[in-house]
């Protein structure tokens, strides 16, 4: 892949103004602007582990952040950790992460950069994994540890709280910096982006860049974007995710709930410009909702999920199209609603008999009620089932 080259003619102040839009810090003082005066492309670089298959909008904070950098002519190095995720990072953890095998390692790993791809630019982006360099020899891995000290290590916030909790720290999350910060020394990065949680880590990356000989890195550390709840960090854990592989029309939907208070953040975090202030909120909840379901979508998506959301939210009509799904067993041999509901949407059954309980299952439009988990498949066939606003399926035979 040839190499980027820097726009000549980007004025170095209006172009770092847009390369710092909407972060939080860029350390240290000045470095990165000195580095932009210069107009050389520079090496930017992010690194993720794969501990999960599926990207969200909170990941795409820093995606969209290394899409402008490659946009003025910057090289991003996209770092999946098959090697460091053995290890578990343990920024904002309150125990050891658990470890996964390697197959999972691998799928998510393959999933994971194909999503990122629908963010970033793929002819301008070097993609390593890093145990091409960290599967090393046990006598490199001692040169490397024995740079650094443990009470460098135990600086970092979430080490001094889990102590002062008397709460375990493995020794294998001690390295994890260290192996993180080797990382910027392998591909020489002159910058390295991540998320306010990341701060230790991205700084000690200087710290090894420095003890290898090398000019250190600048950082630049960008905001957690909040859920669509408006008030925690968007994670699965939370269900307060919007999911870049979601379907079209649940992603619309999703993106329409959001409170109008943090819309100015989804506004210059993911579209990478300021929220229009005197625009009527729900006109401008909109235009994102179309803007980000055509991004991971493709063109025409994004209108086409309006025209969903109107029919089933705003005129209450059933979509024109409705997934089948079958009705197993004969009259006689009850079917047990949480059991379809879990096979068809991808819940566990206890997630479907809490959606029952909360009233978020309708068949033909009428609630579910909770002691009516039971049903004789003739009560199904032919009803369209319901589950939470942008779920359907016709039940059939």
């Amino acid at each position: 892949m040839a190499p980027s080259q820097a726009p000549a003619d980007s004025n170095p102040a209006d172009l770092l103004a847009r390369l710092t839009a909407g972060a939080v810090d860029a350390l240290p003082e000045g470095r990165l602007a000195e580095q932009v005066t210069k107009g050389r492309p520079l090496r930017v670089k992010f690194g993720v582990d794969p501990t999960s298959p599926d990207i969200h909008l909170g990941h795409c904070v820093v995606l969209t952040k290394l899409r402008a950098f490659q946009d003025a002519g910057h090289t991003v190095v996209l770092i999946i950790g098959d090697y460091t995720a053995r290890v578990g990072d343990p920024s904002g953890r309150d125990a050891t992460r658990p470890v996964l095998s390697d197959e999972q390692i691998e799928a998510n790993a393959h999933t994971y950069q194909e999503q990122a791809f629908t963010v970033l630019d793929r002819e301008r982006t070097e993609l390593r994994r890093n145990s091409e360099w960290l599967r090393m020899e046990s006598d490199e891995l001692l040169g490397l540890v024995r740079r650094f000290t443990v009470a460098r290590l135990l600086e970092r916030d979430d080490f001094t709280r889990r102590m002062a909790e008397a709460q375990a720290i493995s020794a294998l999350e001690l390295l994890y910096p260290v192996l993180q910060g080797y990382d910027s020394v392998a591909v020489e990065a002159d910058v390295e982006l991540g998320g306010t949680d990341q701060t230790f880590n991205l700084l000690f990356g200087r710290d090894v860049q420095e003890a290898y000989g090398q000019a250190p890195q600048s950082i630049l550390t960008m905001p957690i974007l909040p859920g669509t709840d408006g008030v925690r960090k968007m994670s699965k854990s939370y269900d307060n995710y919007v999911g870049v592989t979601d379907p079209p029309e649940e992603m619309f939907g999703k993106l329409m709930s959001i409170p109008d208070a943090v819309m100015g953040q989804y506004y210059l975090l993911l579209l990478s410009e300021p929220l229009d202030a005197d625009r009527h909120p729900g006109d401008a909840k909109r235009e994102l909702a179309r803007r980000l379901v055509a991004r991971f979508h493709g063109e025409g998506a994004g209108d086409a999920a309006e025209a969903r959301f109107d029919q089933v939210h705003v005129r209450r009509e059933l979509p024109d199209e409705i997934p089948v799904a079958r009705v197993s067993g004969s009259d006689g041999e009850p079917v047990h609603l949480p059991a379809l509901i879990a096979a068809e949407f991808e819940l566990s059954t206890s997630e479907a008999r809490r959606l029952i309980q909360q009233g978020g299952v309708r068949l033909d439009g009428e609630v579910v009620g909770a002691d009516t988990l039971d049903r004789e498949p003739s009560e199904l066939v032919g009803r369209v089932l319901q589950v939470g606003k942008r779920r359907f399926r016709r039940l059939e035979r």
